[in-house]
């Protein structure tokens, strides 16, 4: 086993290993921060149940843009000297710093309603991920997931995976961060996991961003997307093919033309002549029971000067939320999908279908949050805090203009309230 020092903060990259890869959002943060050194990654690619084991995909994704091909495999099979023999033939080494374990969030979500009585067997990868912090002791150890992961029915899992965690040396911190507040064009909470081996001192995204704030009107689906070419749907733009959305029945395309522009939705359809002619037997039976039930989303437009809806795996149709372009009579496009996740404008989703392009977005962490948190970790290894304006990924669609000092905003709101 290779032994490394990082005392000298001056001294080569700080080396990442990422379970659960998936297209790369939580990886690429860390691969654009000159400190850090991608040695490895691991992901099963399973796609939906019905597709089958290991049809993702999202290995394509990632080795495009990560030049490092994932090594695909089963974490809950995978043994520890498979693990090293893959990080030795791809990088030389296997001396970890920094471990991403970014397990399964769909057993814990809410929005998957047998999630409510059942345990789903994935949860169990939430511990698994300790096993592998036994295996390689890095430095500080990252994991993304849903709110639920600490609140919700099974946070069992959270607690015992923190439980191991600190039997094993390392101070742990979960929080539950809104990310549009750190950025993001979309209205995504998810819980932040951050553990390091004592005696490093813990630091939080939080820290990251005292003192400062985004302009409330830079996380707006306008500021993310309005710049973009207008195309038609199941069309692409000659200059970037990945600017390119599905395209509808003729039917589908008479329901979205009747759909109100910036931020309308379904139950807008009874309110305009021959639209209650054009909903589908889910809706209609919501309607027969006096309501318009829990998905009032779904064939929704995004509202221009809104964050986006929380983007998930199946953000890929029209029947599974509001995922309609606010203006143009089309799905968002696989572009305008990867922007509102974070992703920088020139990445590259690879794919055999849009389908699955979509997926590895909506699966995927934010880009534009990792790179904070790469500078975040960057500042725990160093103890050397970063500029905020550093930590704003390139070609995201946020700029350093979006962000101003908490200071001058009180002034500002001092001023309005005066006037």
């Amino acid at each position: 086993m290779e032994e490394s020092s990082k005392n000298d903060k001056n001294m080569a990259s700080w080396n990442v290993l990422d379970l659960f890869s998936g297209a790369g959002g939580m990886s690429f943060g860390f691969h654009s921060h000159p400190s850090f050194r991608i040695i490895g990654a691991v992901d099963a690619q399973n796609g939906k149940p019905s597709s089958g084991k290991g049809t993702l995909e999202c290995n394509s994704t990632y080795g495009a843009n990560m030049g490092i091909t994932p090594l695909h495999a089963d974490i809950g099979e995978l043994s520890e000297g498979q693990l090293r023999e893959y990080l030795l033939q791809t990088s030389g080494t296997d001396h970890v710093d920094v471990l991403i374990s970014c397990a399964p969030c769909t057993g814990f979500s809410r929005t998957v309603r047998k999630n409510l009585v059942e345990d789903d067997p994935r949860n169990s990868l939430v511990l698994r991920s300790a096993e592998f912090v036994k295996m390689f002791q890095p430095s500080v150890f990252l994991m993304e997931n849903v709110g639920e992961l600490l609140r919700g029915k099974f946070a069992q899992y959270f607690a015992e995976l923190k439980s191991q965690l600190e039997e094993l040396g390392y101070t742990v911190t979960a929080e539950l961060h809104a990310l549009e507040k750190f950025g993001l064009p979309q209205s995504r909470r998810r819980a932040l996991v951050v553990a390091v081996k004592n005696p490093l001192k813990l630091r939080t995204i939080h820290d990251l961003w005292q003192g400062y704030a985004v302009r409330p009107e830079s996380t707006t689906v306008r500021a993310a997307i309005g710049h973009l070419p207008n195309i038609l749907a199941g069309e692409s733009h000659p200059h970037d093919l990945l600017h390119v959305s599905p395209n509808f029945s003729p039917k589908g395309m008479q329901r979205l033309k009747l759909i109100p522009k910036d931020g309308g939705s379904w139950p807008d359809l009874l309110k305009v002549p021959g639209g209650a002619e054009l909903l589908i037997p889910s809706m209609m039976r919501q309607v027969a029971k006096g309501g318009f039930g829990p998905y009032t989303d779904v064939y929704g437009r995004l509202a221009w000067d809104k964050p986006a809806v929380t983007l998930k795996r199946e953000c890929g149709s029209t029947g599974n939320g509001r995922y309609c372009h606010p203006e143009q009579d089309r799905h968002c496009t696989v572009r305008e999908m990867g922007i509102l996740q974070g992703f920088p404008r020139t990445y590259k989703f690879v794919a055999r279908s849009a389908s699955n392009m979509y997926r590895h977005i909506g699966d995927a962490v934010p880009p534009l949050i990792s790179f904070q948190l790469a500078h975040l970790t960057s500042w725990i290894l160093t103890g050397e805090k970063p500029s905020i304006y550093d930590a704003i990924l390139p070609n995201s669609h946020l700029s350093k203009d979006d962000i101003e000092e908490l200071q001058v905003a009180t002034h500002q709101m001092q001023l309005t309230l005066q006037d």
